[in-house]
């Protein structure tokens, strides 16, 4: 669960602190001005930040899958001993 929230954290928090540090533009796409020439681009490639997002909730998916299939231990101070009561 730590690697997954970690990459998330790396992808959308860290991330978007280096694209608001770096300055405009903040958007995903190249700016362009009036003439179609692009003018600016983002300093973090948009696919990056999608594929550290993606790769945490894989992990998690897969961490959610191992949860779910893997068998209940019963608690061991519940089984095989009674209590006496007055």
């Amino acid at each position: 669960m730590a690697l997954s929230s970690g990459l998330m954290l790396l992808g959308i928090a860290g991330l978007g602190l280096v694209e608001i540090l770096v300055g405009s533009p903040y958007g995903a796409a190249p700016v362009t001005n009036d003439a179609g020439e692009i003018v600016a681009t983002p300093m973090v490639d948009p696919a990056l930040r999608t594929g550290l997002v993606l790769a945490g909730l894989l992990v998690l998916a897969l961490y959610g899958g191992y949860k779910l299939v893997t068998p209940v231990e019963p608690r061991k101070e519940a089984a095989d001993h009674e209590t006496i009561a007055d």
